[in-house]
């Protein structure tokens, strides 16, 4: 094989047919889902009302390795996967670093990143049980631009509310979800009884994605024949993603080594997720000792200084109670540009990874991640969203280590998305006007304090 092979592709009878749950894997299951009134574990049928029925099996199935993916939604992953597996030689070249670094690039769906594998899927399941309408939430608009994509694919009528700092500083990706005929409100609105509350208490209220999904799940609630779909955080989604890395394992193959790190952005979890667990699975076998880094915001560090604790998912309490390392559903996080990333807690499997010690954590400035971006985009000439910076930012302080101590380390981080649409946040960076943000240890206890009335 040429060694300076740069990118590597399957074809497409060898994108995957099944995706994986490593919830089956996993020695300690996640902490089941509770009932927010009862506090006792859900079954399935008791998410029904939120979820299509498929989603819900799905979202609570710790027994099935593999779960098969549907041929309709297989049809459609084969418009855009599989995606690149690509060795980034000049920006190996540009650190004068000794390790190989490599990364699955999602920003060549039609959406322009990963969040199309799970929106396909649940749109996909919603059609199937009948459903002609979609609500759902999204920051910087990734997640919302995929499901209206999604849901015109199957015929739906989709519903987005957009965190309001992220409809603001990012008008584009609302005006796609609308080119794709979705109905986009910016959150907090006057729209809902939830919308109506924070604002009443705060009438300049930028928004969050907990404030979103309250409004989002209000509204499924109250309109006939409509259902809630989720960008990340739940299990289903994550399962979802996995089809990222079963290609990349393959890809790596070809390519002729393995990674020894594995670096994925971090909001709720769903593209680190989708990159690590195939990955992972060899680990808790015992068949490998890769390491799994998450990169969150410095400003909205859930993992690296919240607590693991049972939170509602939404600012609300519409949300069944989730296990999960969060900073509390009331914690309002900074206007960073990397709006994906403004969750306050973490998915239920990846809390408990992290809790068991199989995957490890960093916190980054903006400052640093848009910095890497930049350098990322001068040698690979792809310009990352910056969500994706903070996983590009990780995977620089790796290679640097391997600069210093001379390691031939394999990196593989996931490109979750271009930033194209993301041009105004570079402005501010390269005009000296962006900020930095620290959460104080005051917020952070008096946030988490709140945590102890809820159970």
């Amino acid at each position: 094989m040429d060694n300076k092979q740069k990118r590597f592709f399957l074809t497409e009878d060898e994108i995957p047919t099944q995706w994986y749950n490593i919830q089956a894997d996993m020695p300690n299951k996640p902490l089941p889902p509770l009932n927010p009134k009862t506090h006792e574990p859900l079954g399935a049928e008791d998410l029904y009302p939120i979820f299509a029925k498929d989603l819900c099996h799905q979202e609570l199935n710790i027994t099935d390795r593999w779960i098969d993916i549907p041929e309709e939604v297989r049809d459609q992953y084969k418009y855009y996967r599989s995606t690149p597996l690509v060795r980034a030689y000049g920006l190996e070249k540009a650190l004068g670093t000794p390790a190989h670094i490599y990364f699955k690039n999602e920003s060549v769906s039609p959406v322009g990143s990963h969040k199309l594998n799970s929106a396909l899927a649940q749109a996909y399941y919603c059609k199937k049980e009948g459903i002609t309408n979609v609500t759902t939430e999204t920051g910087a608009g990734q997640w919302g631009c995929a499901l209206s994509y999604a849901a015109k694919v199957f015929g739906l009528e989709a519903a987005v509310y957009q965190v309001k700092i992220s409809y603001e500083q990012k008008p584009y990706r609302r005006s796609i979800m609308q080119s794709y005929g979705a109905q986009v409100t910016p959150s907090p609105s006057m729209s809902t009884r939830a919308g109506k509350d924070v604002l009443t208490r705060d009438p300049n209220n930028q928004g969050s994605l907990g404030t979103a999904i309250s409004e989002a799940v209000e509204l499924a609630m109250n309109t006939p024949n409509c259902k809630y779909v989720l960008g990340s955080v739940l299990n289903h989604v994550a399962l979802h993603q996995t089809v990222i890395g079963l290609e990349a394992e393959k890809q790596m193959a070809m390519a002729g080594e393995y990674p020894d790190v594995v670096i994925g952005c971090f909001g709720g979890g769903s593209n680190f997720a989708g990159i690590s667990f195939p990955f992972m699975r060899h680990n808790i076998a015992g068949d490998t000792k890769t390491r799994f880094i998450a990169a969150e915001p410095a400003s909205c560090p859930k993992l690296t200084r919240g607590v693991f604790q049972y939170d509602f998912g939404d600012l609300s309490g519409l949300t069944p109670l989730l296990p999960m390392y969060t900073l509390g559903h009331n914690f309002m996080p900074a206007n960073i540009h990397a709006g994906g990333l403004r969750y306050h807690g973490a998915g239920m499997i990846i809390s408990q990874l992290l809790k068991d010690g199989y995957m490890e954590a960093v916190d980054i400035q903006q400052s640093e991640t848009f910095k890497a971006g930049l350098l990322f985009s001068k040698t690979e000439g792809i310009i990352p969203a910056p969500e994706s910076c903070h996983a590009i930012a990780a995977a620089l302080r790796e290679a640097l280590v391997c600069k210093e101590t001379g390691e031939e380390k394999v990196i593989l981080f996931n490109l979750s998305g271009h930033g194209l649409i993301d041009m105004s946040a570079y402005d501010m960076y390269l005009s000296g006007s962006l900020q930095d943000y620290e959460v104080t240890d005051e917020d952070v206890s008096k946030n988490i304090a709140e945590l102890e009335k809820i159970i």
